[in-house]
């Protein structure tokens, strides 16, 4: 009787590495991998070599250094005497703080405007394509520097609201829009505070808990429970209740007018406000569009379909064409926060001091260390620019379609 047994195993030879298939790709991709570290190699020798014949070392002792300049909006204590390296942190909240705040607001009118554009009412459908042709085809450099200039000249100043004959007057008391930014209440907080802040938060996630709860009944049982007054009182009513079992913690401090100037409160500069707005209603244009394209790649039947159950329009698009509209959605969405974020160097031009302004502006021109404050510029916008793309895409493998 014949037997059969495999082949001997052929032992591995290094002529392999170029001959055989199954290793050559990865041989090329080595040897290309190897060059390019010694192309880096030298460019960064080459660089080191230039910068000591030049008499230039690269150093960052000179954060340590006293500023000796003022920055006009900050959220965290500075004066002229901090140091470089506090100038470069503030600079850095700065450009954050109008980051979040104008991805928040193009958000929401970017979908606001995208699902207008679809809507059966001719004039609403034009007024929202005239507003998105009009601000994407013009520079945001513009628009910033027109609604600054719009706040500057059309807003009061501080000394029109003096006196019994004022020419103008707070809204409610405690709002003051004025040329020279905006005013409003600040919250002060007392012993006990973190509780009621606490509570805050806690119903944020309870809201969040039960609107899947809710959506959850809805698919699985077909039933509709509320949703919109219990997240109302999801919301304030628990807080408002550890409020008052705390005494009371959380007073506001309003602004008030004193001298030649209000005092007290939350100062928002008009530099800040009109980056924020120019960033938001810009980029909003760009996002409509793209929530506009997301909701088409939705087939019509969908609706249709959903219409046949008896459901609203409003529910079908919240609970049928949007979340199938966000997997068209968000990858382009992420490109406009992108985008948004970098603008924000454009706050110079108004005299908002983000990092731009700070580390690379005036700490550059004081110290002449351009290679060092550009490096830190590029590593922070890199940083930022990678962190928003890592959120959003793993909030984007969230919201892919989950196949059986």
């Amino acid at each position: 009787m014949a037997t059969y047994s495999d082949p001997p195993a052929e032992s591995f030879r290094l002529s392999q590495l170029i001959s055989d298939t199954r290793y050559r790709s990865y041989t090329f991709q080595f040897v290309a991998l190897i060059a390019l570290f010694a192309l880096v190699g030298y460019l960064l020798s080459n660089l080191a070599q230039n910068l000591a014949e030049a008499g230039l070392n690269i150093s960052y002792a000179f954060l340590r250094e006293p500023a000796g300049y003022d920055i006009n909006q900050s959220l965290i204590d500075y004066n002229s005497q901090s140091t470089h390296l506090r100038a470069a942190v503030v600079g850095v909240l700065n450009t954050l703080l109008v980051a979040v705040l104008g991805c928040a607001m193009a958000t929401v009118i970017g979908v606001v405007v995208g699902v207008l554009r679809l809507s059966p009412n001719w004039l609403i459908r034009k007024l929202m394509a005239v507003y998105v042709e009009i601000f994407r085809n013009v520079p945001v450099l513009i628009w910033i520097l027109i609604i600054m200039a719009i706040f500057t000249a059309v807003l009061p100043q501080p000394r029109d609201f003096r006196g019994d004959n004022a020419e103008a007057s707070m809204l409610w008391d405690m709002f003051a829009f004025t040329g020279r930014g905006f005013y409003s209440p600040k919250p002060l907080f007392g012993p006990g505070s973190a509780v009621v802040v606490a509570v805050f938060f806690a119903s944020i996630a309870g809201i969040f808990a039960y609107r899947r709860y809710v959506k959850k009944k809805l698919f699985d049982e077909g039933k509709l429970l509320p949703m919109f007054w219990p997240s109302v009182g999801l919301l304030f009513i628990p807080a408002i209740v550890a409020f008052f079992v705390m005494g009371r913690p959380i007073t506001m401090e309003y602004p008030e007018l004193g001298g030649f100037n209000f005092r007290g409160g939350i100062f928002a500069r008009n530099s800040l406000i009109s980056l924020w707005f120019a960033l938001s209603i810009y980029t909003a244009a760009f996002i409509a569009e793209n929530v506009r394209a997301g909701i088409l790649a939705i087939s019509r039947g969908q609706t249709e379909a959903a219409a046949s159950l008896g459901l609203r329009p409003n529910r079908i698009m919240s609970l049928v064409i949007l979340p199938q509209a966000l997997r068209v959605v968000i990858p382009p969405v992420i490109s406009q926060y992108l985008n948004l974020t970098k603008n924000s160097s454009l706050a110079i031009a108004v005299g908002y001091m983000d990092l731009t302004g700070t580390l690379g502006g005036i700490t550059l021109n004081q110290t002449g260390r351009a290679i060092e404050c550009v490096l830190l510029l590029m590593l922070f916008y890199l940083t930022i620019s990678l962190a928003i793309s890592t959120i959003m895409n793993a909030y984007n493998n969230a919201m892919k379609l989950k196949e059986r």
